[in-house]
């Protein structure tokens, strides 16, 4: 006997838009980010990603405790693929928009969840990515962090960037997606608007 995290899904997305997944928890949400960014392999089916992505998915994945905030930056953005220079080119950006620059160089094991998602948040919105994936880890950060990520989502959008994101909050679910995916025991029971 088996358990399908998820089974029988297909859907495509074009530059641009912004998909937005709800469920229940354990409905398969968060392994559909995993399969899309090729964190797991899918047992059956193939998918196909056509872009450069960035994934916010687990709060600190790619983040190395011990290190600092400036040193995970150069840690997570070459995991993400960014070259050296480019890390370079936007890491004022980077630090600037996570709001952590007292903390900087403070090992990130020291760091509340809110200013690692922050932190996390910041550097995979600021590679650049034809495909951002975001996963509920936005849920830790303060109101004001929150609406930031959404413009820059927005902003990202504008100039192309196709957007998944999964959250239990049907406004922002709203607010940045144009269509909506609710998952059910690992099986899609509904594509449509967002609204």
């Amino acid at each position: 006997n088996y358990h399908w995290a998820v089974k029988d899904l297909n859907f495509e997305l074009q530059p641009g838009e912004g998909l937005g997944i709800i469920g229940h928890n354990g409905a398969g949400k968060t392994t559909i980010l995993k399969l899309l960014s090729q964190v797991t392999k899918p047992t059956h089916g193939e998918i196909n990603v056509n872009g450069r992505f960035s994934a916010l998915i687990e709060l600190g994945a790619g983040f190395h405790p011990d290190l600092t905030g400036r040193e995970n930056i150069y840690l997570n953005g070459a995991i993400l693929g960014m070259r050296r220079f480019e890390i370079k080119n936007r890491f004022d950006e980077i630090v600037a928009f996570a709001g952590i620059g007292e903390y900087l160089d403070t090992p990130v094991k020291r760091y509340s969840s809110g200013m690692y998602a922050r932190l996390g948040f910041a550097i995979a919105a600021h590679v650049d990515p034809q495909i951002l994936l975001v996963d509920e880890v936005l849920a830790v950060g303060d109101y004001a962090f929150q609406q930031r990520c959404y413009a820059r989502m927005d902003e990202l959008r504008e100039k192309g960037t196709s957007l998944i994101f999964v959250s239990h909050n049907m406004e922002a679910v709203r607010r940045v997606c144009d269509r909506g995916l609710v998952m059910y025991r690992g099986q899609c029971i509904f594509q449509g608007t967002a609204a």
